[in-house]
């Protein structure tokens, strides 16, 4: 079937020109086998009509679609990794397939690749993506989305036949590609490549590309005012980026500078975990030795990027416009948090200061207790409202002790907000969703051992439960 009257294709990164890419061919593999297409955002882009062959067609063999890029862009970027500058950057193992409208708010979409062959940025990489790697992804992703969190949405999986060596993993591995929908791939390495080439014009030119089609609402701004507002608003973006994933308990695991994007949607998934406990040292990559990437210094690995592009856009904002743009960071991100935890335990704003007590009374009480975090935000949902419910929890023996009177005493006054949907029979659980190291890898174990799929679909319809309930649609 052909696409739906609701696909809507733009070409727009091509109008950058060939300075920010490279037009390369998509690898030719063996084998296709479609593990997961996610309908739900296929609607939203009106690709929902295609059928299994032409999504294979598409996301597996990338023929293009209609109207779109006629060949894939590979980006050029640089990017600080782990603090250390790196020219030699790109992507690697991944393109700039198609991009769409999503019908239902207009807003710009990338279809990126992970694992669709070498471009001139692999650096001898086999430019592959391994299916446990695709598999991860996805569970990353659903995961997020229906705790809130503005993510990346794994839009296709496909196994591809090959047998990958790896050296973190038991090898050869299975290989697979991932598409995957971002609401910009634009990078804060993206601007540092322009100014470590010091081409100023090209800075100017990814500036009002990147004004008129993720910040138009400042695209009437004075020439001197665009720069700095633009830096505000990426500054608002990324700190409850940094908020949501404190809210969610999540740690990425690589933020380096290239792994973030100007509109503040978190991306690329690796080596990814959620936080059992409230560990403010809990890390997720096994390479991140000194965890500069731990769960409690997000906030400041992130902080750290955005005054990395800050100083690409000194020449239009002048010093003290982007100094203040930073210094507002630290601020707007504590703000954030505790407006996402609040929207975590479905309750109603009680004004800053209340919000910002329970917040860190809830915090206090996680670090104190070490209860399990995700079971805690589930037990509470609701506040006071949902005591009896606390009370039926595995985790109630945490609430009876004298770590939990501070948070009692906070929820005091807060009420169940309109969406907390406390009827639905997700919280007739005894435990939430979650998404634990252990779970992951039985999920994968099943999978690479014996080829068994349930577990893994089995956990996106629980994920589903959990988003419908949350109200994460």
């Amino acid at each position: 079937m052909p696409v739906s009257r609701l696909y809507r294709p733009e070409t727009l990164h091509g109008s950058l020109g060939e300075s920010f890419f490279d037009e390369v061919e998509p690898a030719a593999f063996p084998r296709h086998v479609l593990r997961f297409r996610d309908q739900r955002w296929a609607q939203r882009i009106g690709l929902e009509t295609l059928d299994d062959e032409e999504w294979i067609a598409h996301f597996g063999k990338f023929e293009p679609l209609p109207d779109s890029f006629a060949r894939p862009l590979a980006l050029r970027y640089h990017g600080h990794q782990f603090r250390t500058y790196n020219p030699d950057l790109g992507d690697g193992r991944g393109f700039l397939f198609a991009q769409v409208r999503d019908h239902e708010d207009g807003r710009l979409l990338d279809l990126g690749t992970k694992g669709s062959g070498q471009t001139p940025w692999s650096r001898r990489g086999d430019g592959r993506l391994t299916l446990k790697g695709g598999v991860r992804e996805i569970l990353a992703t659903q995961m997020l989305e229906a705790m809130g969190v503005d993510t990346s949405k794994s839009l296709s999986l496909i196994e591809t036949g090959e047998q990958l060596i790896r050296g973190d993993e038991p090898s050869p591995t299975r290989s697979s590609v991932l598409v995957r929908l971002s609401h910009s791939h634009i990078r804060i390495g993206t601007f540092q490549r322009l100014a470590y080439l010091e081409d100023k014009a090209a800075i100017e030119r990814l500036l009002d590309h990147s004004i008129a089609h993720y910040f138009p609402e400042i695209a009437g701004e004075t020439p001197g005012r665009r720069a700095a507002s633009f830096l505000e608003k990426v500054t608002e973006r990324v700190a409850r980026l940094a908020a949501s994933y404190m809210a969610a308990g999540f740690v990425h695991g690589v933020l380096n500078s290239d792994n973030i994007n100007i509109t503040g949607e978190s991306f690329d998934y690796g080596p990814w975990r959620f936080a059992p406990t409230w560990d403010t040292r809990f890390t997720a990559a096994y390479f991140d030795e000194s965890g500069l990437y731990a769960f409690g210094r997000q906030a400041g690995a992130i902080g750290w990027n955005l005054a990395r592009l800050a100083e690409c856009l000194l020449p239009m904002t002048g010093l003290a416009a982007a100094q203040s743009a930073i210094d507002a960071y630290p601020d707007l991100s504590r703000r954030a948090f505790h407006e996402m935890l609040l929207r975590r335990l479905g309750l109603v704003s009680q004004g800053p200061d209340r919000d910002a007590n329970l917040a860190s009374a809830f915090v206090k009480f996680l670090i104190a207790s070490q209860a399990p975090l995700e079971q805690a935000v589930f037990d509470w949902r609701g506040g006071l409202a949902s005591s009896s419910r606390a009370r039926r929890s595995p985790a109630a023996p945490h609430y009876e002790t004298t770590d939990f009177q501070p948070v009692r005493e906070a929820l005091d006054g807060f009420e169940p907000c309109a969406t907390a949907r406390l009827d639905h029979p997700y919280f007739s659980r005894e435990r939430p969703c979650s998404m634990l190291i252990d779970e992951v890898e039985t999920i994968w174990t099943a999978i690479s051992e014996r080829d068994d799929w349930g577990l893994f679909y089995s956990k996106l319809g629980q994920i589903s439960e959990m988003r419908a309930a949350c109200k994460a649609e």
